[in-house]
């Protein structure tokens, strides 16, 4: 194939045949950083080939990021939360080794279950988003839902004759993060569709769930004790169970700050 020479263009004329290259093959990066790559590479006299592979790389780049943040954006995540926020020192209870391996995404790709168990302010809700957004970025695809949101969106699924339909939804992607398991009680009907969305996802894609209740105290929860032994099975085998304690760390800084601000007002 012999590729056509455009000899003698002007500057200007470059340009312009940049700017509409870039616009009808969509690359959007280079058309916004060339003029500043095709500086350096002047200054820094790269070889063509060199540039070219500067210009690539950054549309490459920019391309993968765009990718993450529509995906986190899809996770629904209620606030934006990372590892790096998180106060490890606040709460000796949490291994960093084990969250930073956890943040691999290896028990993702494998389909494994997660669950963050504690009190109030221990940091599950915390660590749920990081690890979700951490998924998210290495590019899989995440949903992030209160469990009482899950369950009422079953329940008028089921009423609607759409339960097959958003059982499928949610057991498509490749991590289902459900916050705040155990705050309140579910019928035996929600917690029968519950399970259904668990079982669906059984041993193919992951759970992560957040829950201020030990696994001994979920028959609050789920009141049939065979379901919830069954949904605890499906929740922990093969694992990894963070258990965050009980002192909140959150509401121990509110009162540090609290003390802060009397000192300076004596």
């Amino acid at each position: 194939m012999t590729v056509k020479r455009h000899r003698g263009l002007t500057e200007q004329a470059a340009d312009a045949a940049i700017e509409a290259s870039c616009k009808a093959l969509r690359l959007p990066t280079i058309r916004g950083q060339f003029a500043d790559i095709a500086e350096d590479a002047a200054k820094g006299q790269m070889t063509y080939r060199g540039f070219l592979a500067e210009l690539l790389l950054a549309e490459c780049d920019d391309r993968a990021r765009r990718r993450s943040e529509r995906r986190i954006k899809a996770a629904s995540f209620p606030r934006e939360k990372s590892l790096r926020q998180f106060d490890f020192d606040a709460n000796p209870n949490i291994d960093p080794a084990v969250i930073h391996t956890l943040a691999s995404c290896e028990w993702v790709k494998k389909g494994l279950p997660l669950c963050l168990i504690g009190d109030s302010g221990t940091g599950k809700s915390h660590l749920l988003i990081a690890l979700g957004t951490e998924a998210a970025m290495a590019g899989y695809r995440v949903k992030y839902v209160l469990a009482t949101k899950l369950v009422n969106e079953l329940v008028e699924a089921a009423d609607e004759k759409v339960l097959t339909k958003t059982i499928a939804r949610y057991g498509r992607v490749d991590l289902l993060a459900i916050d705040e398991l155990g705050y309140m009680e579910l019928d035996k009907r929600g917690a029968e569709l519950l399970f259904q969305v668990l079982t669906e996802r059984e041993e193919k894609n992951s759970v992560a769930i957040a829950s201020n209740e030990s696994f001994g105290g979920w028959t609050k929860t789920f009141t049939d004790p065979r379901l919830c032994a069954a949904i605890v099975d499906r929740l922990t085998f093969g694992g990894n169970i963070i258990e965050t304690g009980t002192d909140s760390f959150r509401l121990a800084q509110t009162r540090a700050r609290a003390g802060a601000g009397a000192g300076a007002a004596d």
